[in-house]
């Protein structure tokens, strides 16, 4: 089986067949091998891309030995493109390409064809092998796949200093003529840029390019296929190219003298102005530095770069006085914080400036003599008592008066005062050093010509201590002796406490008082340490005797003036086991002897059920007795109405009023002997006390002038009963168990009552016959 190509390749043909020992193993270069027992042979095939004629394009032709041309042998193609972009005739072995065919989308076709029976489908040979290739044309420009491109150069660069490389793509075959060789060339950015034709190396080729005259530059590249000759196929790609800024130009001030002001009264760090040194460089290269290196003002002023760091800012450094020195002079320079990036030749990278600062006048608060005054005082110092003087001062020129005054928020308690002339400042109460050990009052200070000025001093002043506090027992007042402590066994050991602080500490001294000296139950021991131990001097302790014992103890400080207190230490007898834990602390009920029978038990109870219904009788006859007087049914007059049918006499009666002594008030106090009836003998009439120039009218006396002075009487008189007449009670109290409580027949008897009795009215007269009634006398012992 033959395998024919083209026209180019038929005499390649011719040859294989008249020798049969020749086979193509590439086109046009034969080799002599041992020849295949096989019926057909065949080559390699070459094709052109980019055929563009109307038929199909031919290939070339398939033919096997056993093909005696009676249209019995069909041929059978497979492969990549079998049938879609190759077809063979089944009948003569002609194989077209029926589409276009593209290099760069595939440069090679592998296929497999075989030699068939028409009839019998049978494979006449195996099938083989053989290969499509296509074969390039230059039918592809160059390309920048990345473009266009950025780059930057210093500015300042010299000749030949590389930019940026660039690399233009050719789909082309490298391998097969020229189509892939590129050759750049630059179309725009002449005299400035250049490019290397071979490698695309785009480099500076002019000196000195300031970027402060130009920063951006945009160069046009070529790049063409065919070693750049006639009809070869070209791309381009733009580059911008920045000059990037080196520190090549000096800072310079925009004036050389600023003119700036400033209020006396700015605080310390207010900003009085900024200078600016301007760079035309930019970034880090035009960043400054500032400072101060001559004038009159170095000490008083200050000056710092802003965050910017492009400004200079002046601040004040010190507080200002307009009246001693109204203007300053600084020489401030500025300075690159970059080192120069060319030689000095063209002059240093600093400059100076001339700053006037002026100091305006203002009118400012008073100033006091001190930033902050301390004062000690003791607590019993007297009211009144001078602490100390403070003093302010008018700053300005025309020296105003001042006045002084405690600001009322930091005084709440106004325990102190100050003189607003002179500013002497003083007590006004006792000082509490246990109540408040510290006083922080703050001081104003106001010019008299204008309040609007007014300044603030902190006074502090402490209060030092005194010994004027009692010491006392600390923590408890009541312990406890077990019914079988011994005698000298410690039952308690106390300590004391005093709200005053002595600066060597406190020393307390512990004694028992006088009349607890001797007493033979407990002893106190003072141990030298701020502590006393309570022992006891018996033993045989019993709560049936006597359950508390009261001790006084005598504690004593040890500071000037010495304080002493008593106090009273309970001590409570409570029954303990052996190890002198406490079990109870309250009497032991009496227990009866175990001998004792059920029936007198029974017979004892009865007597006491018995006894107790005897005292309750007795208290409810009691509490039921009858009233001797005005004790019917009509008594309970609650919200009733009394008619009285009775009318009176007018002025002939003359049985209860005298109706004279209020014609003449004046006469009425020599008829001392007639008395008005429904009054005891001694109790006078109430006009005796009134004078009697209140009582006469001009002469002429009247009811209303006696009873205008009675009115005067009673309104100036705290004794005087605040009602017009006094009514007496006959049967007052007839029905309570106290009887009648009436003072006004008891006022005739000056001797002292007997308040015994006050313990048989029942339990609501207790309280009065504990305060009145007569302590008995068999108590026991305190301790």
């Amino acid at each position: 089986m033959v395998c024919k190509g083209p026209d180019w390749l038929i005499e390649a043909y011719r040859v294989s067949l008249s020798s049969p020992h020749l086979l193509f193993q590439d086109a046009g270069r034969p080799t002599r091998l041992q020849r295949v027992k096989r019926g057909w042979v065949w080559n390699q095939f070459f094709v052109l891309e980019e055929y563009t004629g109307l038929e199909p394009l031919y290939i070339g032709k398939l033919h096997s030995d056993m093909d005696k041309g009676d249209g019995s042998i069909k041929y059978i193609l497979n492969g990549e493109g079998a049938g879609t972009t190759f077809t063979i005739d089944d009948g003569t072995g002609d194989i077209h390409a029926i589409q276009r065919l593209d290099r760069e989308v595939k440069s090679q076709y592998v296929l497999r064809a075989q030699a068939r029976n028409r009839l019998t489908d049978r494979p006449l040979e195996p099938e083989s092998e053989f290969i499509v290739k296509i074969q390039d044309i230059n039918d592809n420009e160059p390309r920048f796949l990345d473009g266009p491109y950025q780059a930057t150069v210093p500015e300042m660069s010299q000749i030949g200093t590389s930019v940026i490389h660039l690399t233009a793509t050719d789909a082309d075959d490298p391998t097969y003529g020229n189509s892939a060789r590129v050759v750049y060339s630059i179309l725009e950015g002449q005299p400035y840029f250049s490019v290397d034709a071979k490698t695309g190396m785009v480099r500076v080729s002019l000196a000195d390019m300031d970027r402060e005259i130009r920063e951006n530059y945009t160069v046009l590249i070529q790049a063409k296929d065919m070693g750049g000759q006639l009809g070869g196929l070209a791309g381009t790609t733009t580059v911008n190219i920045t000059l990037s800024d080196i520190n090549d130009n000096p800072p310079m001030f925009e004036q050389r003298l600023y003119q700036m002001s400033v209020p006396e009264s700015a605080p310390v760090g207010s900003v009085v102005g900024r200078v600016w040194a301007k760079d035309r460089d930019i970034g880090v290269n035009s960043e400054m530095k500032y400072s101060i290196i001559d004038g009159d003002g170095r000490d008083t002023f200050d000056v710092s770069t802003d965050p910017s760091n492009l400004f200079g800012i002046i601040t004040v450094k010190k507080p200002l006085d307009f009246e001693t020195k109204p203007s300053y002079t600084l020489k401030v320079e500025g300075a690159n914080t970059q080192p120069e990036a060319v030689p000095r030749h063209r002059g240093t990278f600093k400059d100076v400036t001339i700053v006037h600062v002026s100091v305006e006048d203002v009118d400012e608060p008073p100033r006091f003599d001190a930033s902050s005054y301390y004062v000690e005082m003791r607590e019993d110092a007297v009211a009144g008592a001078q602490l100390r003087t403070v003093s302010a001062r008018d700053p300005d020129a025309a020296n105003n008066t001042v006045r002084y005054y405690i600001e009322k928020s930091s005084d709440p308690q106004k325990n102190f005062y100050i003189d607003i002339t002179s500013g002497s400042l003083m007590t006004v109460r006792l000082l509490d050093r246990e109540e408040v050990c510290w006083h922080n009052i703050t001081v104003l200070a106001m010019e008299m010509n204008n309040p609007s000025q007014i300044s603030s001093v902190s006074v502090a002043v402490k209060v030092l201590d005194v010994n004027d506090n009692l010491p006392s027992l600390a923590d408890f007042s009541e312990v406890y002796v077990c019914e079988n402590a011994k005698a000298g066994q410690l039952i308690q050991t106390v300590t004391a406490e005093d709200a005053d602080e002595p600066q060597a500490g406190h020393h307390f001294t512990y004694s028992l008082a006088p009349e607890a000296t001797n007493n033979p139950n407990f002893t106190l021991r003072d141990n030298q340490d701020n502590t006393a131990w309570i022992l006891t001097r018996r033993g045989g302790w019993s709560q049936s005797e006597q359950s508390l014992y009261y001790l006084p103890i005598v504690i004593s400080d040890g500071e000037q003036p010495v304080q002493s207190s008593t106090s009273t230490l309970t001590v409570r007898v409570c029954s303990c086991d052996h190890k002198g834990s406490v079990m109870t602390c309250n009497a032991e009920a009496y227990s009866l002897p175990a001998s004792l029978s059920r029936g007198a038990l029974i017979a004892i109870l009865c007597c006491i059920f018995v006894l107790l219904v005897m005292i309750l009788l007795m208290l409810s006859l009691r509490t039921h007795r009858k009233k001797p007087f005005l004790c019917d049914e009509e008594e309970n007059v609650h919200e009733n109405i009394v008619r009285y049918d009775d009318e009176g006499g007018g002025e002939e009666d003359t049985e209860a009023f005298d109706i004279a002594a209020m014609w003449n008030p004046r006469e009425a106090h020599h008829h001392v002997g007639k008395m008005r009836q429904d009054m005891l003998p001694e109790i006078e009439s109430l006009s005796r006390y009134v004078p009697q120039a209140c009582v006469m009218g001009g002469g002429d006396s009247s009811v209303h002038g006696y009873v205008l002075a009675k009115l005067l009487e009673a309104d100036f008189d705290p004794c005087a009963p605040p009602y017009d007449s006094l009514q007496t009670y006959a049967y007052e109290g007839e029905c309570s168990v106290a009887e009648s409580l009436s003072s006004l027949q008891s006022g005739t008897s000056n001797a002292d009552h007997e308040y015994d009795y006050l313990n048989d009215w029942g339990p609501r007269f207790k309280k009065l016959a504990d305060m009145y009634g007569v302590l008995e006398t068999n108590s026991p012992p305190l301790w």
